[in-house]
């Protein structure tokens, strides 16, 4: 018996641009990177390394700086969106209501660096990133990045060269903190021991994974920051416990 066309067709795609070409629609990422402030110039880089992160996830990946997309209709085609760099009020209050709902129905939430310098007048989206950005230093400059699992260390820390975030507030007791930085490393930092820069949490029925990391082109090359996402994906996506 021969194969309908379509499904000929998703194999060929498979194929030719790997497996996640034909992902059904619960098994797609958005990745928005709208800006209402600062721009980050490494933005394409963010967006391109989030897609290929997303493939080999299994996940499709779609791009948009278009806040209309976030409509009910549009987000029951995702499974997870990400705030890559996003500044600013990005989205209306129709908007906001559709991504809680997106949430509330399990939906997965990443936000990467300056996803936490978004949207500060509307504090579900602070509760659901973990912290609004405060300041940074100068420039960028180099620490390490020590991960952690449970409220413990774990394995070796690892050299970074970023924008350092200070937050507006420790975000420790609302998430499980995945990685904090070393601010005796670097100048600027406002903290203090415990600094916090990636973590995760179940938040209003779905999952949230953010990093302060990011800024820097070069720091998507970075394997160690890679890992990181991988991780981050997975968990917002529902495919591991483990963020």
């Amino acid at each position: 018996m021969r194969r309908p066309f379509l499904t000929w067709l998703c194999s060929l795609a498979v194929l030719v641009a790997g497996a996640a070409a034909c992902a059904p629609a619960s098994e797609r990422v958005l990745v928005f990177s709208k800006t209402a402030g600062f721009r980050h110039d490494s933005i394409p880089t963010a967006v391109a390394t989030l897609q290929r992160l997303a493939g080999e996830a299994g996940l499709a990946a779609d791009h948009s700086e278009d806040a209309g997309d976030f409509n009910a209709t549009h987000l029951a085609r995702y499974r997870v969106v990400v705030f890559t760099s996003t500044t600013g009020d990005v989205l209306d209050a129709t908007q906001q209501r559709a991504l809680e709902e997106f949430v509330r129905r399990g939906g997965g939430f990443v936000g990467v660096h300056s996803a936490a310098d978004t949207e500060y007048d509307w504090p579900w989206y602070g509760r659901l990133a973990g912290a609004y950005f405060d300041n940074h230093p100068p420039g960028l400059q180099s620490t390490r990045v020590q991960p952690e699992r449970r409220g413990r260390a774990v394995g070796a820390s690892w050299p970074i060269r970023d924008e350092l975030y200070n937050y507006l507030s420790n975000p420790r007791e609302q998430v499980q903190v995945v990685a904090t930085i070393d601010e005796r490393r670097y100048d600027g930092g406002r903290m203090g021991a415990d600094h916090p820069i990636t973590w995760c949490h179940a938040f209003d029925g779905g999952r949230s994974w953010y990093t302060g990391l990011g800024h820097d082109t070069a720091v998507y090359a970075d394997p160690n920051f890679l890992a990181q996402l991988r991780r981050g994906l997975r968990y917002s996506a529902g495919q591991s416990d483990e963020c």
